[in-house]
């Protein structure tokens, strides 16, 4: 069962960023790994609050929490979905980066030991056809990121040359530091100033990248857009940001969708609503209609009688579901919904008009005469 991310933190549903700072950090240092060594237990709850604290941090992915729960996390938006929540550019590496500075309290350092940085994540924002969204698609994005250098193969280097140790931090990219504070006597790691954290040099940087090891360019990719994905939605695409340094691993492109309207049909949450328009006689009769539905053409009975607004319910005709957990285990689709609209004719011609009037005479309706509506015209107009 998923567990309320405020509960975790101790904390209620309207408390302000400061508190749940302070919230999280009291519980990340009674719980940390290294303040409780060999306990399970304990390290398994510091990675439970630690991801609630990674969601409720950031204003974007607490307000889809709040609205969806863990389903409106997961599939692709920051801080959700797929993947261990802990790893790449968040998780527990971030946010000690906000607390200490990039060390554990407890000794060490999060941070990435010597060599290959990962590169920056990327944003992009896409619009796609509002079929493509109910029933998934595949598209292209193209974006400006970071590369890795040909000239030097990512190396940094230029041709028939390498990287040598870092004299300063002996290679492990970071200095130590034995500092007290009111918790005892704690270590904190620095990035070594000289070779940036990457524990090498290099004497002879590439002409083309000047040793960074990449360069910017334009860059095309083509994603899977997953079927049933809304407007606002995020996915993430891993390994499609920019390059890291010196080769680097790539880090993730995140992809913010929009939905273009569709002339007949709006979308609430899993379900496809249309206004199906019906004339008086045809509301009092019945009749058989033609529906035009995303799967094809849909025969609707409307039933002689039908009121404005009553909604006929195809099943399984509506948008699939990302997520099938919860109540929407077993199902697959939302529904389809059509909602009858019974249209008054604004005009009526002479005929249209008696042939009205004697429906009401003969239900014993008071309608008003064809003289009165003139003598109210009239009265109107000079009124």
């Amino acid at each position: 069962m998923a567990q309320d991310f405020y509960q975790l933190l101790g904390v209620s549903r309207g408390v302000s960023q400061e508190e749940l700072k302070r919230a999280y950090r009291k519980l990340a240092r009674e719980l940390h790994p290294d303040a409780n060594p060999n306990n399970a237990e304990a390290e398994e709850k510091f990675k439970l609050v630690s991801r609630a604290y990674e969601v409720l941090s950031d204003e974007e992915t607490r307000a889809r929490y709040d609205q969806f729960g863990e389903a409106g996390i997961s599939g692709g938006g920051r801080g959700g979905g797929g993947g261990d929540p802990f790893g790449g550019a968040g998780g527990f590496g971030s946010i000690f980066d906000a607390f200490f500075g990039g060390d554990s309290p407890f000794g060490g350092s999060t941070r990435q030991q010597s060599g290959q940085q990962r590169g920056p994540d990327l944003e992009t924002q896409i619009k796609i056809d509002f079929v493509d969204a109910i029933f998934g698609c595949h598209t292209s994005v193209s974006i400006r990121s970071a590369v890795s250098c040909e000239d030097c193969g990512g190396s940094g280097a230029t041709a028939g040359t390498k990287a040598t140790t870092c004299a300063d931090c002996g290679g492990s990219g970071q200095v130590r530091r034995m500092r007290q504070s009111i918790l005892g006597q704690m270590v904190t790691t620095t990035p070594c100033g000289r070779c940036r954290g990457m524990g090498e040099v290099i004497a002879s940087p590439c002409n083309k990248c000047r040793g960074e090891g990449r360069v910017t360019k334009d860059q095309t990719h083509e994603i899977e857009i997953p079927a049933g994905i809304a407007a606002g939605q995020t996915m993430r695409v891993t390994s499609r940001g920019g390059v890291g340094p010196r080769g680097g691993a790539a880090g993730d492109l995140y992809v913010h969708i929009d939905v273009a309207p569709h002339a007949m049909y709006q979308r609430e949450e899993n379900d496809l609503v249309t206004n199906v328009q019906v004339s008086i006689a045809q509301a009092a009769l019945g009749v058989d209609l033609v529906l035009a539905t995303l799967d094809g053409d849909e025969t609707l009975t409307v039933t002689p009688g039908v009121q404005h607004g009553h909604e006929y319910v195809l099943k399984g005709r509506g948008v699939p579901f990302l997520n099938q957990g919860g109540r929407n285990r077993g199902r697959t689709r939302g529904d389809l919904r059509a909602r009858i609209e019974v249209v008054v004719p604004k005009k009526l011609s002479s005929k249209e008009r008696d042939l009205l009037q004697q429906l009401a005479k003969e239900r014993g309706e008071a309608v008003a005469t064809s003289d009165s509506s003139l003598k109210s015209k009239i009265k109107s107009a000079f009124s």
